[in-house]
């Protein structure tokens, strides 16, 4: 493996992804930067991960001693100044413009050495790669919610990548105990591609009435899927399931069976967004 150049991992955004990003990454034992622009977001995510780690050690997957180590092992900052890496995960807001700004500001803190990688969900690799300093040194590094739990990671090549970059986050992936799958920049790559009919073809049965989305949930999970498609949208966030699906319909062309549900925009338009705002298709205590 290639990766004994990375020591430092910058992980920006501070939200469940990102707070599970860098939990991920300082159990492996990588030094981290957790960077937000917003101070309570950086307060909840040292306290999502320092909760988060103790269900581990209480599960018996990981000692207390390692919990310390990799407590210790996380800086928290809202100073772009301090994010000082080889490696910057970047966790944000599903925007082109705002991942492109940050990457820029990261190139002129670090040098063009510096790899970039981007956990979207849908936004091409090639686009924002086109609109960054140092296009060879972007790669796209998919994790899933919950990060700390789910093995899998897309790694994206897009055609500007460096393919040398490429091995090295897939490798980087394997020392984080996950699963890397390299695959080509593509609307939505593999994953989000494949599960908007999972979203989608749910939320349309009970938009016209013929499911409630208790019994959809049920019948999916009692057939092998680890979570319905209703709790998995408020899980991820209703925003940011509604923003990859538009994406992907909109890249296709905006064929009838991809395009986004209606009930689903009715929940973001009043701010129920699932666990994060407590209430979504379901409500949360």
């Amino acid at each position: 493996m290639a990766n004994n150049t990375i020591k430092t991992i910058i992980v920006c955004g501070a939200g469940t992804m990102g707070s599970g990003i860098a939990q991920v990454a300082a159990v492996a034992g990588f030094k981290v930067v957790q960077f937000d622009l917003n101070e309570s977001m950086l307060v909840k995510a040292a306290q999502s991960i320092k909760k988060s780690l103790q269900k581990f050690v209480e599960k018996g997957r990981i000692s207390t001693e390692a919990v310390e180590t990799a407590l210790s092992n996380i800086h928290y900052t809202s100073n772009i100044v301090e994010c000082k890496g080889e490696l910057v995960i970047e966790a944000i807001i599903e925007n082109k413009d705002a991942k492109v700004g940050l990457f820029n500001q990261l190139f002129d803190n670090n040098g063009p050495q510096l790899i970039v990688a981007s956990n979207t969900s849908s936004i091409s690799i090639d686009l924002i790669a086109e609109s960054i300093t140092y296009p060879s040194q972007l790669v796209g590094m998919h994790f899933f919610n919950p990060a700390p739990i789910m093995k899998l990671v897309e790694v994206i090549k897009g055609k500007y990548t460096n393919p040398t970059i490429v091995q090295q986050v897939a490798d980087l992936a394997l020392l984080m105990q996950k699963a890397p799958v390299i695959c080509k920049d593509a609307p939505g790559f593999i994953v989000n591609r494949v599960a908007r009919p999972y979203y989608l073809e749910a939320m349309h049965l009970v938009q016209n009435g013929k499911a409630t989305i208790e019994q959809v949930d049920a019948v999916l999970a009692s057939v092998g899927f680890k979570m319905g498609p209703f709790k998995l949208m408020d899980l991820i966030g209703l925003d940011i399931n509604y923003s990859v699906s538009t994406i992907v319909w909109e890249d296709l062309g905006k064929p009838l069976r991809l395009k986004p549900a209606a009930i689903q925009k009715d929940k973001i338009d009043q701010g129920l967004l699932g666990v994060k705002t407590k209430k979504g298709f379901y409500q949360y205590d």
